[in-house]
């Protein structure tokens, strides 16, 4: 099994390719579409850097995995799809909680809480085959409620549960985010794991400057993670979260991304101008 990454310097986002160089069979994790929000302009500038690696490696796209429903980007799933017709999208089932959440928030009046808009949803420590590659699904919710990590033999993809040692976690500060969520879900489901278990982390900040990384191991997260080692306290890991993320202002393209991407990706329908509009809610501070 081998893995490709791909790094959005816009979202700070990674975006994976794993596939078998056998018989080239292949999955993506978290792709991205380009969006301007001051213009509304969408480009596939990042989706096409993964349709030619995918197509000048004959590699056979199965599924589209999305660890959550993000809120830094708009998923490039839907446009993956169309080059890919037979590739199946999927997310962790509670996916759900997150579609009913913001169906009122954003007035999204057609808009299905059940997560029919996904090709599949995932249970927790669901197993699943794509082809020759076999992945469970670990639950690591925290940040948002349908957060999954990927486990593939010694390699598991975190999302925003877990980035790297000297970045931390994920923030919980999201409706229905939980520090102690995300505690449970990292020491219960992740730092269970051997220690040299490969993690690839769904962002990564460049924290003083540094070159961007994107690959740590367990033990290297449990013995350094600057937010939750191993024998970090249940109140010491909330504390710090919790404080931390009163600092935090809200993503850049948080509106855009969430009403997006709790719809698999899908744009809002054309209206009979040939547009597509999202929507912004306005409130008097």
């Amino acid at each position: 099994m081998k893995v490709k990454h791909f790094f959005d310097s816009d979202t700070f986002t990674l975006t994976y390719v794993i596939y078998d160089e056998e018989t080239l069979e292949g999955i993506v994790i978290d792709p991205v579409l380009d969006f301007d929000p001051l213009t509304g302009s969408i480009y596939e500038k990042n989706i096409h850097q993964l349709v030619s690696f995918l197509k000048s490696n004959n590699i056979e796209l199965l599924a589209i995995l999305e660890t959550h429903a993000h809120a830094d980007h708009l998923s490039g799933s839907q446009s993956l799809k169309k080059i890919f017709p037979t590739a199946k999208i999927g997310i962790g089932e509670s996916i759900k909680i997150v579609q009913d959440t913001f169906k009122g928030y954003f007035h999204l009046k057609h808009l299905k809480t059940d997560g029919s808009q996904f090709d599949f949803l995932l249970k927790d420590f669901e197993k699943i085959k794509f082809g020759s590659l076999e992945m469970t699904a670990i639950p690591t919710p925290g940040h948002t409620p349908a957060c999954m990590s990927f486990l593939f033999q010694n390699v598991v993809f975190t999302g925003d549960a877990l980035f790297m040692p000297d970045y931390g976690t994920g923030r919980c500060d999201f409706p229905k985010g939980s520090a102690k969520t995300l505690y449970d879900s990292i020491i219960k489901n992740l730092y269970v794991l051997p220690d040299q278990t490969k993690v690839y982390v769904g962002h990564d900040y460049m924290p003083s400057g540094r070159e961007m990384k994107f690959e740590t191991t367990i033990g290297e997260s449990k013995a350094n993670n600057i937010h939750l080692r191993e024998n970090t306290s249940e109140n010491d890991y909330i504390q710090l979260r919790e404080n931390r993320d009163k600092g935090l202002s809200a993503p850049r393209l948080l509106l855009p991304s969430i009403q997006v991407n709790i719809d698999a990706g899908s744009l809002p329908p054309v209206e009979e101008n040939g547009k597509s509009y999202l929507k912004i809610p306005l409130e008097l501070k």
